[in-house]
């Protein structure tokens, strides 16, 4: 495609994005579709145009006032993905001198919004919980996340299939905390892999793999992924449990539970029961209270653990709306427990890094449910043979309480899990 054709497409599509109306996949998954004849390396060049305006969109609002043409043109000029003297063989002249202008600003001589490119709600909490350590996340959320993979441990082995992965060229490490887990450099084509279309493995955050582990689900369980999506954690529990006992996913999205469909005839477990549920108090779920070996609640939450793949959402969330979230979750994690038989286990999780969607939902679930004992992560981490267990935790008198992931500390996405047995 011509410079000037694809500069002129970026910046149409900035300008959807830009409007938040819908989730930034979205909008750029259906101008894909709409736009049949983009290649991959168009396609490429357009979404990770798009990121890294989303990223470092309080820094090219404050450039893009000096330059010329439309907003979503100077956003796209900003933003732009690929080489620099490609770009500007589709700029005017005054265009190259603006761009050469706001690439010569140093980074210390910008405001600290314009460095951090995060909304002010969300700075204070952040550097609450760092101090020092909120310029080192700041830095990790501007960059694109790596792409991490789960090994099916029903039919694959790790080491087998990092070594398959290299024979189709795809080079692979294994994640350092994840027994099941591979981490890829880069964007390979995953559909046209062997491996994928098997179902040996399945995309998934190193965090998120650790939240399924967490929940240690044993042979012939009875076992409840309460807000399960489109399944991913689904999927690693059933294999811990070898297929066997029975899994429910629940969730109150049929479309996402739709999503779960592929991926579950990909992966050969048996064991899982896929159910659409109309609330947390559904018929469903009464009728198995006190009846369920382990439950897992990945409850609905802001999502601002996953700024490095989802960066539109620290535009597009809002203390009003972490405040009815709030108010869900602790809800959701009510009526899950009691799903819970004497002797089970209970984890309530999310990929948020706020503290009143995380440890305040668990301290006033703890206060409120005596019957639940409260257990430290840190060692039924170890116990699972995960390496330096502590280094993964926060909070409690041994800083051992909770599973707390950053970004920068453990290059997962931000994540958070609280755990009980009822006594």
């Amino acid at each position: 495609m011509h410079p000037r054709a694809l500069l002129e497409a970026c910046a149409d599509l900035v300008g959807l994005v830009l409007k938040f109306e819908h989730p930034a996949d979205q909008v750029v998954s259906r101008y894909f579709r709409e736009h049949r004849h983009l290649g991959p390396r168009e396609r490429a060049t357009l979404a990770e145009t798009v990121y890294a305006v989303l990223r470092k969109k309080l820094l090219f609002d404050h450039l893009s006032p000096s330059g010329s043409g439309s907003k979503e043109r100077r956003m796209a000029i900003l933003g732009f993905y690929g080489p620099r003297d490609f770009l500007k063989s589709a700029l005017s002249d005054v265009e190259k001198r603006w761009l050469d202008q706001c690439d010569a600003v140093k980074p210390e001589d910008l405001l600290e919004r314009h460095r951090h490119n995060l909304p002010e709600w969300l700075v204070a909490p952040l550097k609450a919980q760092l101090g020092e350590g909120f310029w080192p996340l700041v830095q990790s959320l501007l960059q694109a996340a790596p792409l991490d993979l789960r090994v099916n441990a029903l039919t694959d082995k790790r080491a087998d299939v990092q070594k398959e992965l290299a024979l189709a060229g795809v080079q692979a490490t294994a994640t350092p905390f994840s027994p099941w887990g591979l981490r890829i450099e880069g964007k390979p084509a995953l559909a046209k892999l062997d491996a994928f279309a098997r179902g040996a493995v399945e995309v998934q955050d190193e965090g998120s793999q650790l939240l399924a582990l967490l929940l240690d689900a044993k042979r012939g369980e009875m076992v409840v992924d309460f807000c399960a999506g489109a399944g991913g954690k689904t999927l690693a529990i059933g294999a811990t449990m070898r297929s066997t006992g029975r899994l429910y996913a629940f969730d109150t999205s049929a479309h996402r539970l739709d999503a779960l469909k592929p991926r579950l005839a990909r992966s050969r477990l048996s064991n899982v029961h896929p159910a659409a549920i109309a609330h947390e108090r559904d018929e469903r779920i009464k009728r198995l209270a006190g009846k369920i070996d382990r439950v897992l609640v990945d409850a609905p939450c802001s999502g601002l653990g996953t700024l490095r793949r989802n960066p539109d959402l620290k535009w597009r969330q809002s203390p009003k709306a972490i405040e009815e979230l709030t108010a869900k979750q602790a809800a959701i994690l009510a009526s899950a427990a009691r799903l819970v038989k004497p002797g089970g286990r209970l984890i309530y999780a999310t990929c948020s890094v706020l503290p009143e969607e995380n440890e305040a939902i668990a301290e006033a679930f703890g206060a409120a449910h005596p019957e639940f004992e409260a257990l430290d992560v840190a060692p039924l981490l170890g116990a699972l043979k995960v390496a330096d267990p502590e280094t993964l935790c926060a909070g409690g008198e041994a800083g051992a309480r909770y599973l707390r992931l950053w970004p920068h500390r453990h290059a997962t996405d931000g994540f958070f899990a609280a755990t009980w047995q009822r006594k």
